[in-house]
């Protein structure tokens, strides 16, 4: 069975304030004040998935290479990430996560999932509630990974 175009838009409305203002907040809390949120992501995404290369991390964060290429610079002299040849192809160069960036990533993580708990503590939901929140993340999971 297919939503409504309206119950649809309705829902894109409601899900886009709802996960805008949270963000807001999540992105207050960082293990470095000096690292911007697509510097965090770059981290993140180095530390689930492993090396990759500055153009598979451009496509991946959405970006052009050139600006990818800066993050990682800035990353780089914050000695976050270490470049490396690839192995298959000397012309290519491979970006890896450093210890230093892995601990900004954990550290930042457990932050915001601090934050979060405090937030859904204060609300006082109940196990059901709980239940659904767990519930519609992964729905949202869902259409953003597609």
């Amino acid at each position: 069975m297919s939503a409504s175009d309206e119950s649809l838009h309705l829902t894109a409305t409601d899900l886009r304030m709802a996960t805008f203002r949270l963000a807001r907040r999540l992105r207050c809390a960082r293990a470095a004040d000096s690292m911007s949120d697509a510097q965090l992501a770059v981290l993140a995404d180095l530390r689930m998935n492993g090396r990759r290369t500055i153009s598979t991390l451009a496509e991946r964060e959405r970006v052009a290479a050139p600006s990818m290429t800066g993050l990682v610079n800035g990353l780089e002299e914050q000695g976050f990430v270490v470049r490396t040849p690839d192995e298959d192809d000397r012309r290519r160069v491979q970006v890896d996560i450093t210890d230093a960036g892995i601990a900004i990533v954990v550290e930042t993580i457990r932050r915001r999932d601090e934050l979060l708990a405090d937030m859904l503590r204060e609300v006082d939901y109940t196990e059901a509630e709980l239940t659904t929140l767990r519930e519609a993340s992964a729905l949202m999971r869902r259409a953003v990974e597609r």
